[in-house]
């Protein structure tokens, strides 16, 4: 395989493997950031309105918890079939990469709520209610109590999500979009180049390496606080 890396035709993959990179980064960049934003919001909704919590009320909560259950087992691959009538009307295309990020919103979103919801859970509540008591309002109790004492796991957590994402990346291709798992499949698996599919591997694995070894470390700070 090394021999194979070596006798590679650097000129034409060096390019594609780059554009490839940079079409996995968009994608898992801005699924990211905007399914990040939503599902904290969902996740607080669901932690503030559930039993005992700071803004009880069943009926939103139990209602949301039904829709992220709805949607968050669903298979990715599957979720882009379903999605693309929606998918078309919202992007203007069902194919590319901005169509791919469309879907990686909405898995992402109810995978994070769900995630960031266990973390908020997980939250002592008698540090809460020591903040009650000194008479803080329940709006800043979320944003200075509930958010920084989870913020060490929530970080952990959304280190998992990016990783999920990326993996969810590798699916692009079946609906036109680029990305390494795309270069894995059309420029190595297609043309039985084994050697250009493992370069994929190597990529991926030492983006995914750093990633984790960020997310420990930011966290360990975090919580050394």
């Amino acid at each position: 395989m090394i021999e194979g890396l070596k006798n590679l035709d650097w000129g034409y993959y060096g390019p594609e493997l780059i554009t490839a990179m940079g079409d996995t980064l968009y994608m898992v960049f801005w699924s990211f950031l905007i399914g990040g934003a939503i599902g904290l919001l969902i996740a607080l909704v669901l932690y503030t309105t559930r039993a005992g919590g700071i803004f009880e009320n069943k009926l939103i909560y139990h209602a949301m918890n039904f829709v992220v259950n709805l949607i968050r087992p669903i298979p990715f691959v599957i979720l882009i079939a379903a999605l693309q009538p929606l998918t078309i009307k919202v992007v203007g295309s069902g194919i590319g990469n901005t169509a791919v990020v469309f879907c990686m919103i909405w898995a992402s979103t109810f995978a994070i709520a769900r995630i960031v919801e266990q973390n908020l859970v997980s939250v002592d509540r008698g540090v809460i209610e020591a903040a009650r008591a000194m008479g803080a309002s329940r709006m800043r109790i979320i944003g200075t109590v509930v958010l920084p004492e989870a913020l060490g796991p929530l970080i952990l957590g959304y280190t998992f999500v990016i990783i999920a994402l990326v993996d969810m990346s590798a699916l692009a291709g079946i609906i036109g979009g680029g990305g390494i798992g795309n270069f894995a499949i059309t420029e190595g698996y297609n043309r039985f180049r084994p050697e250009v599919t493992w370069l994929a591997v190597i990529v991926v694995i030492v983006f995914v390496q750093a990633l984790q070894i960020l997310g420990n470390f930011t966290a360990r700070k975090v919580m050394r606080r």
